[in-house]
Order: C-alpha cells, then structure tokens, then sequence
C-alpha cells in the first residue's frame, strides 16, 4: 500500500480481493477506493456481490456494468497488447475493469494468487473425491464408465445441471463432464489432473505438427515428497497456470492503461509460510481457503462471500454465435486457415459447426485459435 500516487483495489466479492480489501480498510484512516465490474448477462455478474462487500467495509466503491458491445470492442486490440497469441477470455474484463480503475487510481491490489495458495479452485476438490471414489477400479471399467458419459450429449447434461441448486451448478456443465469422460481411464490422479489442465485433449489432430513437447506432464516421484494430492495440484497450478496464464493476464491487461497491479497474496513470505501448513489448514471436504476465510471473517460476515465461485468469466459461447461470429468467421474461414497451414481446417471447421449449432460449446479450444489467427493477422508472420 506503499504508494506516491492514488491507490485502489480490485474487488470481486470473492474471499480473495474482499480479503485484501478488508486488510487494507482496516489499516487506512480513509476509504479505500475500490473497483469492479459487471454483466448484465445471467450467471455472469458479480458486481453485487462487490458492491455488497465494499458496503459492509465502507470503501470508495465504484462499479461499471458492461455492455457486450463495450466487451467486443476490446478483441481486436488483444494481439496488440498481449503481444503474443494469449487465449484466457477474462483477459477481456480484466482489461475493463483496469481501464476503468486507472481513471481513478495509479495502482491497485488484487487478490489474484489466492486459489493456488489457499487451494480455492473447485476443481481440486472435485477430482480429489472423484479419485478416491473411482482410483481403485480398474482403468478399463473407469475407461468404459466414461465412454458411457460422452455418449450422453452436453445440453442434456446443462439442462440436468440447470435443476441443481445454484451453488451446486457447474459452468458449461455438459462440456467439463464430457471431458472428464474422456479421461477417466488415467492411471493416477496427477495424470488425470494435467490431462484436465490442457485446453484440449486432441491437440495433434488440431494441430498435426504438434509434437506435444510444451504440454504439462505429471511430474515422477512427486507423490514421494508431497503425499496429498490437492497439494500436488497446487504445485501444478503455481508453477504453471499462475504465472503462465493468471499473472500475466493482469499484468499485460494492466500495463495496457498504465495501472500498476500489485498482488499481496504472491509476497515470497507469505508463500513460504502457507506451503509449509498442513493440508487441513486449506482445505477439508466440506471447505476451501479454511484459513484464508478466518482471517476475512474478522471483518466480514460469511453470508456475504460464500456462494459458488464464478471466476471472472463473460458470456463467450453467446457471443461467438451472435456479434463476434462475423469476426472469428473471417479468422476461421477454410483459404485462409489452409493458407496458414497450422491448423487442420477440418477439425477446426467440425468445432465451429458443433458450436454454432449448439451441440457442444466449444468456447475455449476456438478462442485458443480465433487468438491465435489474431496474433498471426496483426503482425502479419
């Protein structure tokens, strides 16, 4: 919070950044001004949340509630920025809610860090059920379970999911299941991990020349030194998706406008003191972030923070079929992707066609390539 210029901070309304926020207040004699953003689209607002949190507090709140035009307008300018083929769809209202921040403060402080510290990714602890439910039973009857599963088509699996309670309701449901599907035959749970870490299980029929060679791979002998294994999956995430994905998200998405993001979840001290606690102190069956939530509960009360994590997501599948799709089409049309001859037109083509006909939402493969046809466009390589 050191600072020569105004300082802000990000906030979600997540345990996070309404952590960081609440640590800030408690240490300032003024309001902490604080900044988010929201969609008007269900299932993609968090908005409320903040504003309720940063009620609770007391801080300098301002809010922006974007439009999908207003979204769509950065994508042309993603090459620019990011100056490489950069594929995190959040790095659109990470820009936005940077933008709109820098109108007001130099710096800001985000909680980013905090799902692989305090293991807060959903993920962790579904897998880790999972496995000890079905790591016993033999890869082939695993393999035949999940081969039933991919045969159930994804929109049965979201209409199912749209009748669970909203804090039991997974994001593109149907797609995560068919993914997990296809890899249930894995033979232990780090592979099955890394397996779902990749954005796509099939990359050389995407991408024919691919060797593979810059893929995750569970690391041998791991399971020797850190026995549990949500905390190999946090080794995982901190070595790879934070810095190679998360961190420079906002740092790119930042510097973009001149703000200077600051992330005190990420100070080595604070690090080196978490890995050091026992599992139980993070996460147990029932609860994630266990320590990191005591902490925020001192200032906040729990009602206001816990529901199911939304990571900071816009509506891409609605928006790649309706105003982005004249856009990605142009980057998608077959000349020009035989032209590259990078991709295989026809497997890109089949995703395309699946998704706009809503057989499957195939959001985040065709993103990989809309940006990486993108990055190839503006810098014409």
């Amino acid at each position: 919070m050191i600072a020569d210029v105004p300082l802000g901070a990000f906030l979600s309304g997540g345990i996070d950044s309404s952590t960081v926020v609440a640590l800030m207040q408690a240490q300032s004699t003024r309001k902490v001004r604080t900044f988010s953003i929201g969609f008007r689209e269900p299932g993609y607002d968090e908005a409320q949340h903040a504003k309720a949190v940063a009620a609770h507090l007391g801080t300098d709140h301002t809010e922006l509630y974007v439009s999908p035009r207003q979204a769509i307008d950065v994508v042309p300018h993603l090459p620019e920025w990011f100056d490489e083929p950069f594929a995190d769809s959040s790095q659109i209202p990470t820009y936005l809610v940077s933008a709109m921040t820098r109108k007001h403060v130099t710096v800001a402080l985000s909680g980013d860090g905090g799902d692989e510290l305090f293991a807060g990714y959903p993920r962790y602890r579904i897998i880790d059920k999972l496995w000890r439910r079905l790591g016993m039973a033999p890869p082939a009857l695993r393999g035949a379970l999940g081969t039933a599963l991919g045969k159930i088509p994804e929109p049965l699996f979201d209409r199912l999911f749209a009748l669970a309670p909203a804090r039991l309701r997974p994001l593109n449901g149907g797609s995560k299941v068919h993914r997990l599907a296809a890899i249930l035959s894995e033979p232990t749970v780090d592979t099955l991990y890394v397996e779902l870490a990749a954005i796509w299980a099939h990359e050389r029929r995407l991408v024919p020349a691919s060797t593979g060679a810059c893929r995750l791979r569970a690391e041998p002998g791991l399971a020797d030194i850190v026995a549990d294994p949500v905390s190999r999956m946090q080794y995982y995430d901190t070595l790879t998706y934070l810095p190679d994905d998360i961190m420079t998200k906002v740092d790119r998405s930042s510097m973009a406008v001149a703000l200077e993001a600051r992330e005190p979840m990420l100070d080595h001290r604070l690090v080196e003191f978490v890995w050091k606690l026992p599992p139980r102190f993070k996460f147990d069956d029932r609860q994630s972030k266990r320590l990191l939530g005591q902490v925020l509960y001192r200032y906040v009360p729990p009602a206001l923070v816990e529901r199911p994590k939304m990571g900071f997501s816009i509506p891409l599948a609605a928006w790649l079929r309706g105003d982005l799709r004249p856009w990605a089409d142009d980057l998608l049309a077959p000349p020009r992707l035989a032209g590259d001859g990078i991709f295989a037109v026809a497997e890109v083509r089949a995703l395309w066609d699946q998704h706009q006909a809503g057989s499957a939402n195939r959001e985040n493969v065709l993103w990989n390539v809309l940006m990486f046809q993108a990055w190839k466009a503006h810098y014409r390589v």
